[in-house]
C-alpha cells in the first residue's frame, strides 16, 4: 500500500459513527442551548456510571481540570506539589500559575510513570499534593502511593488526560478506573485522546460530596446560585455541542480501547526481536489503553529513525523532547528532586508510532517493515 500513514485517523473514527454524531450535534443546534444544555449533565451522569466515580464535573479542558483540582484543595502559596519530570507541561504549569511550587520527581523508565520510590526523596514539610500522571494509556502504580499519602494528609490528584478507560487492580481484588482512585481525577477530551470531542473539553472526578460541590462552584465563577459568588472561581465550561459528541462516543470507548490494544499487540509481535529498540512495558496491575505506543530507541538513533519513517510517509511523534527540569519556564520556580536521569534519558529516546483503532494491519506491516529496514 502507498500513501501517508498518520498518527491517528480522526476522520475514519467519525465516519464509523457518523449518524450518531450528526444526530447528536443537530439536536444541540436545533435547541440552541449551546451553554449548559441538558447533554452536559447527561454526559456527566453517563461518565459517572461508566467509571464508578461518585461525581463528574465537566469543564473546558484538561488543563483547567488540573487547575480547578488544585484550587479546590485550598493550598497556600509556596506549598509544594510533586509531579513527574517526564510529562506534558500542563501538569506543572497550573501549579506555577497558582503560586505553588512544582517539585519534579523521576519516573520509572519502563512504565514512564511516577512511583512511590520516586516520590519519597522529593517530600518536604511543604509537600501538600502529588500528581501521578497515567501516561500514554496505563495507570501509575497507585496503591502504594495512596497508602503512603493518606496518613500524611497529602492529596493525590490523578492526571488522567491520556488513560480514560484503563483499570487498576488493587491487592485486595478491587478494580478501579483510572481517575477514580485519588482525591481528584482530571480528564482531557482533546480530540486525540481515548475519548475525544471536536474541540476542547475536560472533566474532574471526585468521590467526596463536599469537595465535588466545591469543584463545581470553582468551575462556575465560585457560585452555587447564579450571581451569588461564595468563593473566587473561574469560568470553565464544557459546551453543549462537545458534551453531545462525548455522549455519543462514550458507549464505544471500551471497544476502541480494545482495538488499540490489538494494534499494540501486533507491534509487539513484529518488533520484539529488534535489538535497537525497547518496547513499552505493560503492568500486572493496570490495563493499557495505548493512547500512545511509545518505543525507546537506543544508541542515539531516535531522530534518525524518525527521519527514516518520515521519508517513507510514516508519521511519528516525540512525546516529550525535554523533561520539565530543562524547560526554561520552570527554572526560577520549580525544584528538582534528585538527578532525574531516567526522565532525561527518556526524552532522548522515546518515539511514538501511529496507533488508533482504525489502523489497518497492512499499514502496520508497512510501519514495522520500515523500522526493520532501518536497523538492518
Amino acid at each position: 500500500m502507498s500513501g501517508k500513514i498518520q498518527m491517528l485517523d480522526l476522520r475514519a473514527q467519525y465516519l464509523s459513527i457518523k449518524e450518531e454524531i450528526d444526530t447528536a450535534m443537530a439536536s444541540v443546534v436545533d435547541s440552541c442551548k449551546f451553554i449548559n444544555g441538558p447533554q452536559v449533565e447527561q454526559f456527566a451522569k453517563a461518565l459517572e456510571e461508566y467509571s464508578g466515580a461518585g461525581h463528574v464535573i465537566p469543564c473546558a479542558n484538561g488543563t483547567d481540570a488540573l487547575q480547578i483540582a488544585l484550587m479546590g484543595l485550598g493550598l497556600e502559596k509556596g506549598d509544594e506539589v510533586i509531579v513527574p519530570a517526564f510529562t506534558y507541561v500542563a501538569t506543572a504549569e497550573v501549579i506555577a500559575l497558582l503560586g505553588l511550587v512544582p517539585v519534579m520527581a523521576d519516573v520509572d523508565p519502563g512504565s514512564f510513570c511516577l512511583r512511590l520510590e520516586d516520590i519519597i526523596p522529593a517530600v518536604t514539610p511543604r509537600t501538600k499534593a502529588i500528581v501521578p500522571v497515567h501516561l500514554f494509556g496505563q495507570c501509575a502504580d497507585m496503591e502504594p502511593i495512596l497508602e503512603w499519602a493518606a496518613p500524611r494528609g497529602i492529596a493525590v490528584v490523578e492526571d488522567n488526560a491520556q488513560s480514560l478507560g484503563a483499570r487498576y487492580s488493587f491487592s485486595d481484588g478491587r478494580i478501579a478506573h483510572a481517575g477514580t482512585m485519588g482525591t481528584i481525577g482530571c480528564i482531557s477530551f482533546f480530540p486525540t485522546k481515548p475519548l475525544g470531542c471536536y474541540g476542547d473539553g475536560g472533566a474532574l472526578m471526585c468521590n467526596d460530596d463536599e469537595l465535588a460541590q466545591r469543584l463545581k462552584m470553582i468551575a462556575s465563577h465560585g457560585q452555587r446560585i447564579k450571581y451569588h459568588h461564595e468563593i473566587v472561581g473561574c469560568n470553565s465550561r464544557l459546551d453543549t455541542l462537545q458534551a453531545a459528541v462525548l455522549l455519543a462516543k462514550l458507549p464505544h470507548l471500551d471497544s476502541w480501547n480494545k482495538a488499540r490494544a490489538a494494534v499494540a499487540e501486533r507491534y509487539r509481535q513484529q518488533l520484539s526481536d529488534i535489538d535497537g529498540i525497547i518496547l513499552p512495558a505493560g503492568s500486572a496491575k493496570s490495563t493499557h489503553v495505548y493512547h500512545q505506543y511509545t518505543i525507546r530507541v537506543r544508541d542515539g538513533r531516535r531522530d534518525a529513525l524518525k527521519e527514516h519513517l518520515a521519508a517513507a510517509g510514516i508519521a511519528s511523534m516525540i512525546y516529550y523532547p525535554l523533561p520539565l527540569q530543562e524547560q526554561k519556564a520552570f527554572a526560577p520556580i520549580a525544584r528538582a528532586a534528585g538527578s532525574l536521569g531516567n526522565s532525561a534519558r527518556l526524552c532522548a529516546e522515546v518515539l511514538s508510532l501511529p496507533i488508533c483503532p482504525e489502523l489497518s494491519s497492512e499499514a502496520q506491516d508497512r510501519i514495522c517493515e520500515q523500522i526493520r529496514s532501518f536497523f538492518k
